[in-house]
């Protein structure tokens, strides 16, 4: 006769589920949010840096970004017919097409932006004598076709050049800014000279227009197309200057620049659109300049446009600058993925074994009555699918709204590994637990839980592991991304300390403990003795409230110094909290300036000094070759040493730079000690050196070396008494005053002269983060430890919902005894205060260690700098540990972990004795 299944009359899965509702959905909140911190993780990692590459690109000047594509001038020797009609707007439109199906992926083009035509590559000069000719010197013009011109124009006066005369003239339009500077007007003339010695090419000025958005690649690449330039004439004892503009031809008049002398070329300037671009693309991209401008798709370009055509790009550079910080960044955000993933796994962890414990009275009845460990972990693992799964999913969902621009499968890998853990952390523990029938009324304290050999063999592992990665850490730094062992290196330090501390905190409570027999009362003995038997998988709090510990104080460290650098570039750039200052070098400090500024709201004092750059140094010992000038500062020893002593920057004592009375007269053998930078001293020695400047003729002698200084923010320099100089005239006033007040500054200086500018420290610091992957690592770095608090928390909380109702037992039979509430009240804060002092003592001081140990292997400065080039005097940004960020999560979890058990103690003396005592227990 056949076997026939019975159908379950209660099912298993939703029988559980119904029995405790509440567990049930905390335990499902809780995998939601881990596996919603899981999958966003690596989504913000990538919208970050898809952001960044897109934010370098698109804020980059357009010239450093615009792929040029170049090609000569049609062939002398065909006729002149062939020449003029292949530089014709149809045939270069054609090409340009042509060049467009050329670029590769992942580039694309920007058309409204991008734009084709002929120039002179060489400028021309300007043959009418009316035209502005300062030192005597005519006027150059660059001539150009762009196309589009009616979009990127307003006509302010007369009309847009339409016709072309052949070789003998055209029409062209000017902006605003070049009618202005060479006093050109509608129906001006301008004679330029032709090639061959002809008859002048005559351009009339037949449009004044004014550029719409003047910082765009349209006008940007080649700014004298919009505005004209003052420029040096090269050569000459004596600087010369001259004027250079532009005249902005109809493209018709093309074939006119064929006939003049300014070795006319073609040109595509494409400008890059990186609004498709993700963070992936960055080697793609760099692979497709490299191919445009010097490989494969050059052939391509030259087979459009002829032989001679030749791309020059910077984009590569802007890219690279991407990769580099990029490459900087991602190893620091590591370390805080790191530490909260471990924190999240050891709180999971600890849920399964929490569920475990509740129910090893039912899970051994069942293996007591023939359930297999399969059986057993199939439908444990059942309990926790149905609801880790769908929590997942949700979570996962969650994280792809919040963050869509990002790859989905790291997301769908991180939340993966949340819902796998989740699933088997209480099967495998009750498997583990219920492998041997249990004793029952056995002792699982650490008074007879004795470490294994497999145990110590693992901690001496995670121990080698440890200092493994620590060491390495140190050696390279965090230059190698893909090294996981070197980002895990906090959270390895932290697991050792969790292990060699769960063997050893027992010791301290027993001796603490007899003295405490002596004492009248019993709470202060019964809660050290507790405390010092309290269960084994203590160990699981312990090391989670470590790593959290841990990982928070790293995070806030990061951040910490990733502030101080910015503070400390932006006062070495300032040199004080206002640096007032001329628009030219060496302009004078207008009389009753320094006064006006001292008189100025939230400045306390001000710091005069004489600045004289570019002051060549003679040759001394021979050393540093290189340094051949530098800059020499003239400053009142007072007050200036205030100012450095303040900032930091390089003090040394006043006397040092003591006057020689002779400040004012001509003494070329005067002495005058000086302060130097560190090349600077090496290059003129210990021994009296001629110094020849502005300020006068003197000797100076190296007294001492500093390796920076508040005047200047440059690597060299070289300070003497100001009162020693032959001309002595302030030109930089340093105003102190953290709340100076910037607008009354500004008036004041003003009011004054309007060729001084002030610089506010504030206002530079505020310039340094522009770049989303700066902030981004900031804000996981603020998310970390939020986090880290937030799993530190619940693991005090699963510690103490462990042990609650044994405790809720013993409070129950104790009142039958006589104990009162206040004493209830103190035995579960007492009994709970050990092992909580043990993990904010040893979480603060491993965290301490650990930044001590990394510190030298980690650098922030790409993190707190990477948007300001040009900061070369502040070269590292050091990690350095944050009183804050080591002390209040420490505090935090004393804090909790004492609240919760008088809460824990006022709760159970509301339910009264009766029902514990009733309930029964064995032990």
């Amino acid at each position: 006769m056949p076997r026939t299944s019975t159908r379950a009359v209660a099912p298993w899965v939703r029988t559980r589920l119904r029995t405790a509702p509440g567990a049930a959905g905390a335990f499902a909140l809780l995998v939601l949010v881990t596996a919603f911190l899981a999958a966003a993780l690596p989504r913000a990692v990538d919208s970050y840096e898809t952001e960044g590459l897109r934010h370098g690109i698109g804020t980059a000047p357009p010239r450093t970004t615009v792929l040029d594509i170049t090609t000569g001038p049609p062939a002398s020797d065909l006729p002149p017919e062939s020449r003029e009609a292949a530089v014709l707007p149809e045939p270069l439109a054609r090409r340009r097409a042509a060049l467009e199906k050329t670029i590769p992926a992942p580039l694309r083009i920007d058309p409204e932006q991008s734009v084709h035509g002929v120039r002179t590559s060489k400028r021309v000069t300007g043959l009418d004598r009316w035209l502005p000719q300062p030192y005597g010197l005519p006027p150059e013009f660059v001539l150009s076709t762009p196309s589009g011109l009616d979009r990127h124009v307003t006509v302010r006066e007369g009309r847009l050049p339409a016709t072309a005369d052949g070789r003998e003239g055209t029409e062209a339009a000017v902006t605003a800014e070049t009618a202005k500077s060479l006093h050109l007007k509608v129906g001006s003339v301008v004679h330029l000279p032709a090639l061959y010695a002809g008859p002048p090419l005559a351009v009339t000025v037949t449009g004044i227009v004014e550029p719409v958005r003047p910082q765009s690649a349209f006008w940007s690449v080649e700014p004298l197309l919009r505005t004209p330039s003052f420029a040096v004439k090269p050569g000459g004892m004596d600087p010369l200057y001259y004027w250079q503009a532009a005249l902005l031809l109809p493209p018709a008049g093309a074939p006119t620049l064929l006939s003049t002398a300014g070795e006319p070329e073609l040109y595509w300037r494409f400008a890059p659109t990186a609004g498709h671009l993700t963070a992936q693309d960055e080697t793609r991209l760099g692979e497709a300049i490299a191919s445009l401008t010097g490989g494969p798709d050059l052939v391509k370009v030259r087979q459009a446009v002829g032989p001679t055509g030749a791309v020059s790009t910077d984009l590569d550079e802007v890219v690279g600058a991407y990769g580099g910080m990029r490459a900087a960044i991602a190893p620091v955000v590591a370390v805080a993925a790191f530490g909260i993933g471990s924190v999240a796994a050891v709180v999971l962890a600890m849920t399964g074994g929490l569920f475990a414990n509740r129910r090893a009275a039912e899970l051994g009845l069942l293996r007591s009555r023939g359930g297999s460990l399969t059986g057993i972990g199939g439908r444990l693992l059942g309990e926790t699918a149905v609801l880790a799964l769908p929590a997942t999913g949700l979570g996962l969902l969650a994280a792809t709204l919040l963050l869509p621009e990002a790859r989905f499968l790291p997301a769908l890998a991180a939340a993966g590994a949340v819902a796998l853990l989740a699933c088997l952390a209480l099967p495998l523990r009750a498997v583990f637990l219920h492998r041997r029938p249990l004793v029952h009324g056995g002792r699982d304290d650490l008074v007879d839980a004795r470490p294994s050999r497999g145990r110590t063999v693992t901690e001496l592992t995670l121990l080698v592991l440890a200092a493994g990665a620590v060491a390495a850490l140190r050696r390279r730094g965090t230059d190698d991304a893909g090294d996981h062992l070197v980002s895990a290196a906090p959270v390895l330090v932290a697991l050792i300390a969790a292990l060699v501390l769960v063997r050893l905190y027992p010791v301290p409570l027993r001796w603490a403990a007899r003295p405490a027999r002596r004492l009248r009362g019993a709470v202060g003995y019964l809660s050290l003795a507790r405390a010092a038997r309290s269960s084994a998988i203590g160990a699981l709090p312990l090391l989670a409230l470590l790593v959290a510990l841990t990982t928070a104080a790293f995070g806030g460290s990061v951040l910490a110094g990733v502030a101080d650098a910015r503070d400390r570039a932006a006062l070495l750039e300032t040199g004080a909290d206002a640096r007032i200052s001329g628009a030219a070098d060496a302009v004078p400090l207008p009389d009753g300036l320094a006064e006006a500024v001292r008189g100025t709201p939230g400045v306390r004092d001000v710091t005069a000094v004489q600045i004289e750059y570019g002051v060549s140094l003679p040759t001394g010992t021979g050393q540093s070759p290189e340094t051949t000038s530098a800059p020499l500062v003239g400053v009142d020893p007072e007050s200036y040493t205030r100012l450095a002593r303040r900032t930091g920057f390089g003090p040394f004592p006043a006397d040092l730079l003591g006057s020689t009375g002779t400040g004012g007269k001509v003494d070329h053998s005067r002495v005058l000690p000086a302060v130097a930078s560190p090349a600077v001293a090496a290059r003129l020695g210990t021994e009296p050196r001629d110094m020849v400047t502005a300020a006068g003729e003197f000797r100076v002698r190296i007294v001492a070396v500093r390796a920076a200084t508040p005047a200047l923010s440059g690597a060299d320099f070289l300070l003497v008494n100001g009162a020693d100089l032959t001309h002595r005239a302030n030109t930089t006033l340093l105003a102190t005053g953290p709340s100076a007040d910037g607008r009354a500054l500004r008036a004041a200086v003003a009011a004054k002269s309007r060729d001084f500018a002030v610089v506010l420290r504030t206002e530079r610091l505020a310039t340094y983060v522009d770049s989303p992957m700066q902030t981004g690592a900031e804000l996981i770095y603020l998310t970390a430890i939020g986090a880290g608090a937030g799993y530190a928390v619940l693991a005090v909380l699963l510690s103490l919902l462990q042990s609650s109702p044994e405790r809720a037992t013993l409070l129950a039979r104790l009142r039958t005894m006589g104990l009162t509430r206040g004493q209830g009240r103190r035995l579960l804060g007492l009994e709970a205060l050990p092992q909580t002092l043990l993990a904010a003592v040893g979480g603060t001081l491993v965290g301490w260690a650990t930044i001590l140990l990394l510190a030298p292997g980690v650098d922030l400065v790409r993190l707190a700098l990477s948007a300001t080039p040009g900061l070369a005097s502040l070269d590292s940004a050091p990690l350095r540990a944050d009183p804050w960020s080591l002390v209040l999560p420490a505090v935090g979890v004393v804090v909790l972990t004492g609240a919760a058990a008088l809460l824990q103690a006022a709760w159970a003396a509301r339910r009264g004795s009766i029902k514990e005592l009733r309930a029964g227990d064995a032990r």
